[in-house]
């Protein structure tokens, strides 16, 4: 791997790589001091000393976190401002970009004290709207159907929320399966795959957002054998309960000594924005009903939608 240094910009910070980032955006001026490095050496293999979370394949402690990934590397994730990756040998750099921009960003965005939702955020007039749910409840697939319809995406898969209840803006691609790409008749063949043994794409978008947004609303996926769409509003407590369940590696924060900020994070964006849980049919695909009925609830609780 090369050692030769490129500045990108991504979370509205400035971010250093030995390692090139292809999904981020070049930062304008090349020669600025980082908010965050990225560099390639050696990880201890044992982990922290003393973690405070010790798991199999990750250790935490108050602004440190190590991680090992079978047969890709070894990473270590300091005071928000640093990741050190340390390579097997033979290990494919997309795999290894899919680790760092997904868990260690995660980590480091936590230590920076930002609410990270697993999830998307979509730009409606001067809001957006944060959609949350499990893997495989459909949110790039219908990230991917709001952008065909012309609305901007600002964040997907990493969904990072400022204390002031804003959005900022991610990466600029979507991660799609082949099969929802298919249906959006999007063409997958020239598309790079964020790793190399599953059929996931990385599905490049236009993000001319370089401000954080409020957010406004917040919609938990979820489907059901009914064949009808459903949606039921989230209120009071069930509101934090909900940020919590879909906060983005939950797991590390006790590690990470995080908890007590976490909670008055979700308790601020809970006060702030309406909240339900929406499902649809789990067979077929009406992603455009789906959009349309989404569309319909927010004009109803009078977020603008144009």
């Amino acid at each position: 791997m090369k050692k030769d240094v490129t500045l990108y910009q991504a979370f509205g910070f400035t971010i250093s790589s030995e390692l090139k980032l292809p999904p981020l955006p070049l930062a304008e001026n090349q020669q600025a001091r980082p908010d965050i490095t990225i560099t390639v050496g050696p990880v201890d293999r044992n982990g922290l000393q003393n973690p405070a979370m010790n798991e199999e394949w990750y250790q935490a402690s108050p602004m440190q976190f190590w991680m090992y990934i079978d047969d890709i590397a070894w990473f270590m994730v300091t005071n928000g401002n640093s990741i050190v990756i340390d390579p097997e040998e033979g290990a494919d750099e997309q795999t290894i970009r899919l680790y760092l921009l997904g868990s260690c960003m995660g980590v480091i965005l936590h230590q920076r004290k930002f609410l990270v939702i697993h999830g998307n955020a979509i730009r409606f007039a001067d809001r957006c709207v944060v959609f949350a749910g499990p893997s495989g409840a459909g949110k790039s697939t219908l990230a991917a159907a709001f952008h065909q319809r012309g609305y901007d995406i600002l964040a997907d898969d990493v969904c990072a929320i400022d204390m002031d209840g804003r959005a900022v803006p991610s990466f600029p691609q979507l991660k799609l399966w082949h099969d929802a790409a298919e249906k959006l008749e999007i063409n997958t063949s020239d598309l790079e795959r964020i790793r190399v043994e599953v059929e996931k794409f990385a599905f490049p978008i236009q993000q001319l957002l370089p401000e954080p947004i409020p957010v406004a609303a917040v919609y938990i996926l979820s489907s059901n054998n009914k064949g009808t769409f459903d949606i039921k509003t989230i209120d009071g407590m069930k509101k934090f309960e909900s940020l919590m369940d879909n906060t983005y590696r939950m797991l590390f924060l006790d590690g990470l000594g995080l908890k007590p900020a976490h909670f008055q994070l979700c308790s601020q964006l809970a006060g702030r924005i309406h909240m339900a849980c929406i499902s649809r049919p789990d067979s077929g695909f009406e992603l455009n009903r789906l959009v349309d009925f989404i569309l319909s609830d927010l004009q109803d609780k009078g977020i603008p939608v144009s």
